[in-house]
């Protein structure tokens, strides 16, 4: 069942926009207070007490609630896949679905072992899997069967751009009632691509620098995919202004709908941990659509991708880990759910100098 376009998109992600607010000054400064008078040298646990002050700020509770997670997988194929830009075929996307719905990936076990679920969504798979949809073990919000080849013209509609971000938004939506963390994960051969061209378009930065070698491309494969991504900029001319558009010519279904998770996660108020290169130009996206988003995103982690810096340099967005990590999946975003888990037990458990009956201040 393919996703349908709501009849009152504009207002719709408008409103959406309206929903988002800064992180809550007063829950900040009151963390802060509270983490200098614990029993150790001040800030001794250096970005893990940042790190709580941040979740204080987004739940608006000295007590960040975080125990329900939930990874959330977007799913989607990507037409310029027959450029040669992966070494694996498209028919992996879905093969890999069905990996994940069996519990058998890498991020089903990272996931399991920090007590999240996943959530895995079609956003716009080349294949039919409405079987796993009408089993309820995927949610289904398919746009299109995969995107048109970027090298030679958009890879949607401006409509379709609008769309995914929709569908990304109301997933969060549903979610949202049962969620206290999401994760961002995704799910798409060949989807480095689209969010390289991305990244270019939203740092300014050369396409040969940015240019990773996704799923390990070779010297040659690498210079190519380079070529393509060139290609496909000087072919579409994205409007770095213009979010939407640079969705709408060079990026995915999924990295749409990752777009619309973040925004729908900060319009509930909920922290958004964004996991790699993928999810963060999705996470770029939703940035220019409306910057407050910001102030939920949690980067997790810095991966091989050569264009991940760039993009968290835009954002402004220090990443917890730094583990040479390339899968996606939301396999970084399970894995940093621990230091999310460390920072709230420092935050709430942890004895102040005056409760310990420890002699000195956090100035001696």
């Amino acid at each position: 069942m393919r996703y349908k376009k709501r009849s009152d998109s504009v207002n719709y992600l408008e409103s959406t926009f309206q929903k988002i607010f800064p992180q809550d000054s007063t829950s900040r400064e009151n963390a802060i207070k509270h983490l200098e008078q614990l029993t150790m040298p001040h800030w001794a646990l250096g970005d893990l007490m940042d790190l709580a002050v941040d979740l204080a700020g987004m739940t608006r509770s000295l007590t960040p609630p975080v125990s329900r997670k939930k990874v959330v997988v977007m799913v989607g194929d990507h037409g310029v896949t027959a450029e040669g830009v992966s070494k694996y075929p498209s028919e992996v996307t879905a093969q890999m679905v069905h990996n994940f719905v069996a519990g058998g990936a890498g991020i089903n076990a990272l996931a399991r072992q920090v007590g999240a679920e996943v959530v895995v969504v079609d956003m716009g798979a080349t294949a039919d899997l409405s079987d796993l949809a009408g089993q309820d073990k995927i949610l289904s919000r398919k746009i299109g069967n995969g995107t048109a080849n970027i090298a030679h013209g958009p890879a949607m509609t401006r409509t379709h751009a609008v769309m995914a971000v929709e569908a990304g938004i109301e997933v969060a939506n549903q979610l949202a009632p049962e969620v206290d963390v999401f994760g961002t994960g995704d799910m798409g051969i060949g989807n480095t691509t689209p969010s390289t061209a991305i990244c270019a378009a939203l740092t300014g930065k050369k396409v040969e620098e940015i240019t990773g070698r996704g799923t390990g491309l070779d010297d040659q494969q690498l210079a190519g995919k380079i070529a393509v991504i060139e290609k496909a900029l000087a072919v579409n001319k994205p409007d770095a202004s213009d979010g939407l558009d640079v969705l709408a010519k060079v990026g995915g279904f999924e990295i749409g709908g990752l777009a619309g998770l973040i925004i729908g996660a900060a319009a509930n108020g909920k922290p958004v941990m964004v996991d790699g290169f993928i999810s963060t130009a999705g996470a770029l996206i939703a940035y220019s659509l409306e910057p407050f988003v910001r102030d939920y995103i949690i980067c997790a982690h810095r991966s091989v991708e050569q264009g991940h810096r760039a993009m968290h340099e835009v954002l402004r967005c220090e990443p917890l880990l730094d583990l040479n990590l390339r899968l996606g999946e939301g396999t970084g975003a399970a894995l940093a759910m621990n230091l999310i888990d460390a920072a709230v037990a420092v935050l709430t458990e942890v004895a102040t100098f005056e409760d310990a009956g420890v002699t000195g201040t956090p100035d001696s």
